[in-house]
């Protein structure tokens, strides 16, 4: 892990559901991840691993693309998890209240560039793009909060 950027393959979908359970028992509320990448990148198999490697009792865990906002009551906080792919405005997303959320909440942000001024500078930046095989992704995360470089440790091998 150099400075304040990492960056690790993600073989399969299983590898990057790990990683996303790895990370998970790390958060607390006021932390907020935002997941970059193209359609299909694995955005929400990212979110929907880890959201659902914090839940008491399993459920199902939708895409927010059409709801925009789905909650979830964890061992670690109320998560929630947004798709702001279909939003217009920045007053769109105060009006959702993302804003106190990213305060109150454990958020995953799906489609981030939306937020505009509105991001939060000690947010995770985690970035998905395609790997050398059909099934893997390239997995790169950046920050600022040194909070997220203690937070990451449970992605180097030991």
């Amino acid at each position: 892990m150099a400075g304040n950027s990492f960056s690790m393959l993600l073989s399969s979908g299983a590898a990057t559901t790990d990683a996303a359970a790895q990370l998970a028992p790390t958060l607390a509320s006021g932390d907020t991840i935002l997941l970059h990448g193209q359609v299909g990148a694995g955005k929400t198999h990212f979110s929907r691993a880890m959201i659902q490697s914090l839940l008491a009792v399993p459920e199902d865990v939708p895409s927010p693309t059409f709801t925009l906002v789905q909650t979830y009551d964890t061992k670690a906080g109320i998560i929630w998890h947004t798709d702001l792919y279909r939003i217009g405005s920045t007053n769109e997303i105060e009006e959702l209240g993302l804003l106190d959320a990213f305060e109150t909440a454990i958020c995953l942000v799906e489609w981030p560039d939306k937020l505009g001024v509105l991001n939060p500078s000690a947010a995770l930046n985690l970035t998905l793009t395609d790997g050398p095989d059909e099934d893997s992704r390239m997995m790169t995360a950046h920050w600022k909060d040194a909070r997220w470089t203690d937070k990451l440790k449970c992605w180097i091998p030991k």
